[in-house]
């Protein structure tokens, strides 16, 4: 293995002492984690704020006034298989061409029955006879000597379309609320937008001049991709949705809770030699197409529109203009910043890289910035001067002026995406391979043992390149790539580039909560303050000369944007990323490449009218059965996942196993030992240890083989849906060999285990294990085993132990260290449990000591190594336990 690089320092790095209290860290975070738990105290906004004003026909009355009225539900398709085949056709896939080559088959229209003859026909019933969201339209810009194009539909149509869905109808919510942890309403608690202080601020707002008015915030996100690799073009859409619908619906793709609302254009204006004016013209562009597009809010968010719900209900309603969700670039650009500084407060740039919130908490001026905007009428030989002096780009009419109760700066919101993952964390990893060199961090992404969180890095992260915001999250996962470190350099303690790790990662976890108090606004708060607090080692090891890093500084403004407008997962640009796949990329693959923006609005549309048939023919669907009571639902804290199920094939991977091959290949080498203590204390479990040990020797196994499970499996059920998700994993497979009979190690996981006393959240009741063996006993053998009155699990699990955690993390990493448990002679001590005291898979960091063993692999790490640290950032569930 290459030797560690050398280092270059400015002298030797004094450590500074580790924090003196983690046992009352410790006990704020767990009051902290327990308050998630809390059914709130809910605070409704008082008066008639929210309230509908009148009834109405529902969206799907009005579409069925829109199709035939006959008793064929599929309408104005023939049949069923008229309509499957044509919802096939156009759903299948971009650029598809399967429905024309079936068409030409002799005979196959008129033995299925089919309305359409070619795709033409299809194409006609759709665009004619289906109504969908509002239609695209195009216009053209002349900038210059250019002419560009903008598509673009109704923003209202569009408000009213999500507005009105009736998937979302009993979702929705219409009045702002306040939510508290405690009786006295002390500890405010944040997830949804109706939960943060803005909706409540807008709302007193608005009933001065409008009682009883309901909101819709509205949620506007742009971002430029790229469609192709070669030939460089590059779509630009803006995305909408709206606050009224719940975080945990609009964040899945499939529900469909945001709109495409239009295509910018992507000219570059490169016939424009002068870089500053194509610059300032192409935001004036941008600014100018926004402007067009977010019109019609300027007058509805004051006078207000009817509007009615997806259950029929009316409401007096003004969309309002909330959020801005982009990455930093657009986020600089809509906010007229300018690069290298903040786009919401006015901290220099060379304050950038320090920790002061109180700064950070002050936003830009938006009355200065307006009046140096008003100043292009009155004196526009001096407007560029204007702007420069005010850091604002030179835009003569932004896109936000006229919007009404917004404040642009305030509406920029956290990326978690951009500023965490593709920012922090990326300048994180860049700043550990440097400083304890690339070929040892390589060596040890190698060698971490699996686990259904983590990724192993077969070639290490250093040579990566076009590295995505997934794949740095599964690199967030890896604090143990600098646990036991050498001395850096030989002289430099790395204890606080440990603590640096360790702040950074309980920020971005801690970020990322669906469900945040007023303690864990502090915690979050705390871990930055932490890394601020040793940053400096960087500076000292010459890895850095600075920290004046936007991204790095807008992790200042989380706890105030959380408050304002709910947890960061209501507006993550990840989300948006996905969208570009529906709306950019497969809509380009469908076309012949020119005049593409054309042909993608119509594909959309047409999409979009199958998807809004296929819904209405499943609400007819519905009306035909008998209506089912609707479930009473109880609190459950968005996005904490507490509902998780374990869950096991019905089939066993292998239904019988020996168990000389149990001990053998599996490793379960106390099965005997165990299995009869397992069921001597199930039948007697106030035996003395005296009669355990006699029992134990005389215990008689009355069965030869066994059925055996290779996967464990955790999974939780969508809110929406109801249908279950895998959300954990947990492996215990011998070595085998491959179809094509090449060798596959065994694979045995390790486990969290509940003792019986362990709660949802903290350390308290909870022990590591390593999964050997999970399997069921014959009914014959339980019969012969246990009494008739001994309640029998259906299925166990022998597990190795390791040692109890300690009481006190380490200082610097803040994890626990655990060892396998073993007796006097060195062999493990075993036992069997039921697979429901399992709570988790947990993930294990080994102790490398100075060097990563070059013997060691990923497969026998967990064999050779006897000292581990739990890694508590394997998953943001398991986050929540393990502090």
């Amino acid at each position: 293995m290459e030797p560690l690089r050398a280092i270059r320092t400015a002298g030797a790095v004094i450590d500074r002492d580790p924090p003196p209290n983690l046992q009352r860290h410790r006990l704020q975070r767990d009051e902290a984690e327990r308050q998630l738990l809390h059914t709130p105290h809910v605070v409704q906004y008082p008066g008639g704020a929210g309230k509908p004003i009148g009834t109405s026909k529902t969206c799907n009355d009005v579409y069925a006034t829109q199709v035939p009225t006959t008793q064929n539900i599929y309408a104005p398709f023939s049949s069923r298989i008229d309509w499957e085949i044509a919802r096939w056709a156009k759903l299948r896939g971009p650029g598809s061409t399967a429905l024309t080559e079936l068409l030409r088959i002799p005979e196959v229209p008129d033995l299925l029955g089919l309305s359409f003859r070619t795709t033409d026909e299809l194409n006609d019933i759709v665009d004619k006879r289906l109504p969908g969201r509002p239609r695209f339209a195009r216009h053209e810009v002349l900038i210059g000597d250019e002419v560009c194009e903008i598509f673009y539909r109704d923003i209202i149509e569009c408000i009213r379309s999500l507005f009105g869905d009736p998937d979302f109808g009993v979702y929705l919510v219409f009045a702002p609320e306040k939510h508290y942890t405690d009786a006295g309403k002390t500890k405010r608690m944040f997830h949804d937008m109706q939960t943060g202080r803005w909706w409540w601020a807008t709302q007193e707002e608005v009933e001065r001049d409008s009682p009883g008015a309901t909101i819709i915030p509205i949620i506007i996100s742009t971002d430029k991709t790229q469609l192709t690799l070669f030939r460089n073009k590059t779509a630009y859409p803006i995305y909408l949705t709206i606050g009224n619908i719940p975080k945990e619906i609009r964040r899945r793709p499939s529900s469909r809770a945001y709109v495409l609302l239009g295509y910018l254009p992507t000219t570059k204006l490169e016939l424009i030699a002068n870089k500053a004016a194509r610059r300032r013209m192409l935001a004036n562009l941008y600014h100018a197409c926004m402007k067009k597009v977010l019109e019609p809010l300027e007058k509805a968010g004051v006078s207000g529109l009817t509007m009615v719900s997806g259950n029929g209900a009316t409401y007096k309603t003004h969309p309002i203009f909330a959020c801005f969700v982009g990455d930093y670039p657009e986020q600089i650009l809509a906010s007229l910043g300018t690069t290298g500084k903040c786009a919401c407060c006015p901290i220099p740039h060379d304050w950038l890289g320090d920790h002061v919130p109180e700064m950070a908490s002050k936003l830009r001026d938006l009355s200065a910035i307006l009046n140096i905007l008003d100043s292009f009428e009155d004196h526009p030989e001096k407007f560029l001067k204007s702007c420069a002096e005010g850091n604002v780009k030179p835009v003569i009419e932004p896109f936000w002026i006229n919007l009404p109760y917004t404040h642009i700066f305030r509406s920029i919101t956290p990326d978690v995406l951009h500023q965490l993952y593709q920012g922090i964390v990326k300048h994180l990893v860049a700043w550990l391979i440097e400083a304890f060199g690339a070929a040892e961090i390589d060596a040890r992404c190698r060698r971490m043992p699996p686990n259904h969180h983590i990724r192993i890095f077969g070639n290490g992260i250093s040579s990566l390149s076009k590295v995505t915001g997934h794949e740095h999250d599964h690199m967030s996962h890896l604090l143990g790539l600098v646990l036991d470190m050498p001395p850096l350099d030989g002289t430099v303690s790395p204890a606080p580039v440990v603590r640096c790790v360790r702040a950074i990662l309980d920020f971005l976890y801690l970020a990322q909560y669906p469900v945040h108090t007023d303690n864990t606004l502090s915690l979050l708060d705390d871990a930055l303050a932490r890394f601020h607090a040793d940053k400096d080692v960087f500076v000292k090891l010459g890895i850095r000369e600075n920290f004046n890093l936007p991204k790095l500084h807008f992790a200042l403004h989380y706890t105030q944007s959380i408050r304002l407008f709910g947890t960061t997962d209501n507006f993550n640009t990840e989300y948006t990323e996905r969208l570009h796949i529906d709306f950019t990329k497969d809509a380009y693959r469908a076309t012949n490449k020119k005049d593409e923006f054309t042909q993608m609005t119509v594909w959309l549309e047409r999409r979009e009218k199958i998807y809004r048939h296929d819904q209405f023919v499943n609400w007819r669907v519905r009306q035909r059965e008998k209506p089912q009571k609707p479930i009473p639902q109880t609190w459950s804290p968005p996005g904490l996942d507490l509902d998780r199920r374990l869950h096991l094939a019905k089939r066993p991977a292998v239904r019988s196993v020996a168990i000389p091959q149990l001990v053998e290949q599996y490793g379960a080498r106390f099965f005997r030992e165990a299995l009869a203590r397992f069921v001597t204390l199930t039948n007697e479990p106030n035996i003395t240890r005296g009669q355990l040990e006699h029992a134990i020797w005389n215990f008689h196994l009355p069965l030869r083989k066994l059925s055996v499970w290779h996967h464990l499996k955790f999974q939780r059920m969508d809110v929406v849906t109801g249908k279950p998700s895998t959300v954990d994993s947990v492996h215990a497979w011998p070595a085998r060999m491959d179809s094509r009979r090449k060798p596959v190690p065994g694979r045995f996981d390790t486990v969290l285990v509940n003792d019986g006393s362990g709660g949802l959240t903290g350390i308290t009741g909870y022990r590591v294990g390593r999964v050997r063996a999970i399997f069921s006993l014959p009914t014959a053998a339980q019969d012969a085993l246990f009494k008739s009155s001994t309640n029998i699990p259906q299925h166990l699990a022998y597990i190795e132990w390791y040692t109890k955690l300690q009481t006190q993390p380490d200082p610097n990493h803040r994890m626990y260290n655990i060892s396998p448990l073993v007796d006097e002679r060195g062999d493990h001590i075993s036992s069997i449990i039921p697979v429901t005291d399992i709570r988790q898979s947990v993930h294990l960091f080994p102790k490398f000591g100075s060097t990563a063993p070059a013997a060691w692999t990923s497969a026998t790490v967990l064999d050779n190594c006897r000292t581990f640290y739990i890694n508590p950032f394997s998953n943001k569930f398991l986050y929540r336990t393990m502090y």
